[in-house]
């Protein structure tokens, strides 16, 4: 068994089973990718995948549970790899994020701004998803670090980490009638279009709950993935805008007003992940705590220490997280 067999086959699972794909990603031929995989199965003994004529349908049940230790042995490769970088030179390396627009386009930009400072020799990369995407980029092991608000608790083996929390704001033309209430209720929301995020983007279950304790059926008229993207339909006249607190840009949105909506709607919390396994160099840890000062180095041990969620729920029992 060679380590390039393991890595044929993760690249393989990775990209759905084509074989030629899995090659281009690695950058060598098909015809070398499947003689490797087959002789692979034939000093196993067993079959890895089932097949349809030359083409691949499927990973079989020994096959599925051959790829979870193959891709631990790679994450650990990765790990002894990243290990010696840090002994050889610990200002240089590479960073990835997968993050939401929302905390790519405000959250993120001070902090890169000071890391990129500190660590111009860091190659930094920037991935954009919904939750979900950015939970399987991290699992998967294609960045480091996932930073999002939803969805990424309902994937196993990632040390997920509290940052701050958030509330939301109306947005809404100058002239808008909610514009004129002392004090908003979701029955005033409620009589007009809605425009927000999609489901599953940054707090969007958190509007449903709220809505759907009152007795209410919002009009929702749009939705988008992109705060910019909700604030240009706004200004169109399609609808009032829900978004994040932070997306109001009082320079920028001149145009429009933001009305706060923190009684109307539970605060979200936003976190950082990443897998348990995942060595941390002195770089990633400082970028941590440049996103959340509370994340000190050493709190961060100690989460990666726990053994269980509520173990880790403990270790930050009497955290205040700052607010957004």
């Amino acid at each position: 068994m060679k380590l390039q067999q393991l890595r044929y086959l993760a690249a393989i699972v990775k990209h759905n089973l084509n074989i030629s794909a899995a090659a281009e990603s690695l950058f060598t031929s098909q015809p070398g990718v499947s003689k490797q995989i087959r002789l692979l199965e034939d000093e196993l003994g067993v079959e890895l995948f089932s097949r349809n004529g030359k083409h691949l349908t499927h990973l079989t049940p020994v096959g599925r549970r051959i790829v979870e230790k193959a891709e631990g042995i790679l994450r650990e490769i990765r790990n002894i790899q990243t290990l010696a970088a840090e002994y050889r030179d610990d200002r240089s390396g590479s960073l990835a994020i997968a993050t939401t627009h929302t905390q790519a386009r405000y959250a993120l930009p001070r902090v890169i701004k000071i890391f990129r400072e500190h660590y111009p020799s860091v190659t930094l990369q920037i991935h954009q998803g919904s939750p979900v995407q950015i939970a399987e980029m991290v699992t998967s092991g294609e960045v480091d670090f996932a930073i999002a608000t939803e969805a990424i608790e309902l994937f196993e083996d990632l040390l997920i980490l509290p940052c701050y929390r958030w509330n939301r704001c109306l947005v809404t033309p100058r002239d808008h009638p909610l514009t004129r209430l002392a004090t908003l209720t979701l029955e005033d929301v409620a009589q007009y279009p809605l425009v927000t995020y999609v489901f599953g983007f940054t707090g969007h279950s958190k509007l449903d709950e709220a809505f759907k304790t009152a007795r209410l059926s919002p009009k929702v008229a749009f939705t988008a993935t992109d705060t910019d993207v909700i604030k240009t339909y706004v200004r169109l006249g399609l609808g009032v805008g829900i978004v994040a607190g932070m997306a109001y840009d009082p320079d920028q949105d001149r145009d429009l007003v933001k009305l706060d909506a923190s009684h109307l709607f539970a605060s979200s919390l936003t976190r950082i992940c990443f897998r348990r396994s995942t060595y941390l160099r002195g770089y990633m840890y400082h970028f941590i705590e440049l996103f959340a000062p509370h994340l000190t180095p050493k709190v961060v041990q100690l989460a990666e220490q726990t053994e269980s969620p509520e173990e880790l729920a403990a270790l930050f029992a009497n955290t205040e997280l700052p607010m957004y």
